[in-house]
């Protein structure tokens, strides 16, 4: 009986898992035609046209740490397709001075959060990532002419769940 037990739990972890990787971008191959990406993937959270094509993104905010940005060409078919949010591709594309409200949706997608602080004049757009295993934020502060002015990386405040944490009680 155990065992019968312990062989449905992995196959049912086994189909979730498969299932998981349904939703994968990473997956996808060049070619791959819209309508094959939509049922694997379900309608993106935001589309934008290209000059030869459409991106389609999919984005995991304000929950998640990945955003994907997929580039199609003319005839509706998958290019390349790429997770913006990383250390790196943020530290090398945002560009400060030059990006725009419209720049930072076109590449990043809504933020996970939009806040005001004292010291800055407009908005300042909140998206998760991960570097390496460490949850970390990213804030890009637009201003109120929608140009952005700042970029500020933080560790991401965790909840400590511990008992034993200082501060409870």
């Amino acid at each position: 009986m155990n065992i019968r037990r312990w062989l449905l739990g992995l196959v049912a972890l086994s189909l979730l898992g498969l299932a998981g990787c349904a939703g994968m971008p990473e997956r996808l191959a060049p070619g791959t035609p819209r309508a094959d990406i939509e049922q694997r993937l379900g309608r993106p959270t935001a589309e934008y046209p290209l000059a030869d094509g459409r991106r389609l993104q999919y984005s995991r905010q304000p929950g998640g740490q990945q955003v994907y940005n997929l580039d199609l060409d003319a005839a509706g078919r998958l290019r390349q397709w790429e997770q913006v949010m990383t250390p790196e591709w943020l530290e090398q594309h945002i560009a400060v001075d030059r990006w725009r409200r419209e720049d930072v949706l076109f590449h990043l997608g809504r933020p996970a959060l939009v806040e005001r602080v004292a010291r800055f004049q407009g908005d300042v757009w909140t998206y998760r990532f991960l570097a390496v295993n460490l949850p970390r934020l990213v804030h890009v502060h637009i201003d109120p002419d929608g140009v952005v002015r700042r970029v500020v990386f933080a560790d991401e405040p965790m909840p400590d769940a511990s008992p034993d944490a200082p501060g409870r009680s």
